[in-house]
């Protein structure tokens, strides 16, 4: 039985890709919710309480985000948790002694090419859960909100391996 649900699968998935038609460079990426984390500079200690502030705030996410099923809930979800995340954010600023603060928006942004895992994005325009710390001046870190691949790196990661249902979904099948 396991057999058959398998190759169905397997067929499922070619016929997924077969059928799908392909973006093209530039095209808006409606399916994929981004992360983009701004450094208010390029200073050691703006960059070291970046990345702080990656963690907190990705272990944040993680609740918020584990039972959503689809980008727009996703994003609706950010948007309803601007002051939650920007707390988050602040309160990692405040405890390393940063005067600045941490703005959250979402907004639609151009991205590289960027492997997660089995994933590859093309380059392109994406929404992206956009935190300016300070003058975010600085270099940056980005990574997908939806699905959640990049939440697999958090401190917390012991406790999730992606929080993706449709991983989850393809998992339990295969």
């Amino acid at each position: 039985m396991k057999y058959i649900l398998g190759v169905m699968c397997v067929i499922g998935l070619v016929l997924v890709f077969v059928f799908c038609p392909m973006k093209t460079i530039g095209e808006p990426q409606k399916e994929y919710l981004r992360i983009h984390i701004r450094a208010n500079s390029n200073s050691d200690e703006d960059q070291r309480v970046k990345y702080m502030v990656k963690e907190a705030v990705v272990d944040a996410l993680i609740p918020l985000l584990a039972d959503i099923e689809t980008f727009d809930k996703a994003k609706s979800v950010m948007q309803k948790n601007f002051d939650h995340i920007e707390d988050v954010a602040n309160g990692v600023l405040k405890s390393e002694g940063f005067s600045y603060e941490c703005k959250a928006e979402i907004d639609n942004e151009y991205f590289p090419a960027r492997t997660y895992d089995n994933l590859t994005l093309g380059e392109g325009y994406y929404d992206a859960l956009i935190l300016k710390l300070g003058n975010a001046e600085g270099d940056n870190w980005w990574c997908l909100v939806f699905p959640a691949f990049c939440f697999t790196n958090s401190q917390n990661s012991d406790n999730i391996v992606y929080i993706s249902k449709i991983w989850e979904i393809i998992k339990s099948v295969i």
